[in-house]
């Protein structure tokens, strides 16, 4: 190795592409309440110009958006709202999904036929403490069931 080669590595350069890590593919579903045919367009051309968008479905009667493409479900909510509409992420889930769709809370009279609230918001967490019925009636003390009761 020369003096050549030890001057020349100062000298090369080396072209290194920053890798950009694409966002996944997703479905993102939004609710807006539209109300005319400008409302619907405005929206639909906002969400189709963002980039990474691949298709933009539109159902004003369920005021529903479904977004699909390599893009942040949060960037996608801020530019529909940014149209001077509510908007809101789709808070609702088909009935059938769910074990106990008769839960307090579950249902909603804005949600579209065969929809629910969803039950995550219904039910406690995993991790909470539960509740010991048992120790409510003991052999032990025979007259705790009459105090419940």
């Amino acid at each position: 190795m020369g003096a050549f080669d030890y001057i020349s590595s100062f000298c090369s350069y080396t072209y290194t592409q920053a890798k950009t890590k694409r966002k996944p593919l997703q479905t993102v579903d939004i609710k807006v309440k539209m109300d005319c045919d400008g409302c619907e367009r405005r929206v639909r051309n906002v969400v189709r110009r963002m980039k990474g968008v691949k298709s933009v479905e539109v159902n004003r009667k369920q005021s529903r958006i479904t977004v699909n493409g390599h893009v942040d479900p949060n960037k996608v909510l801020k530019r529909v709202k940014s149209t001077g509409k509510k908007a809101e992420f789709w808070p609702y889930i088909p009935q059938h999904m769910v074990y106990y769709p008769f839960a307090p809370g579950m249902y909603d009279k804005r949600a579209p036929a065969g929809h629910i609230r969803n039950p995550t918001q219904a039910f406690p967490a995993a991790n909470a403490p539960e509740e010991n019925y048992v120790s409510l009636f003991s052999d032990d003390n025979v007259h705790a069931a009459c105090s419940i009761m």
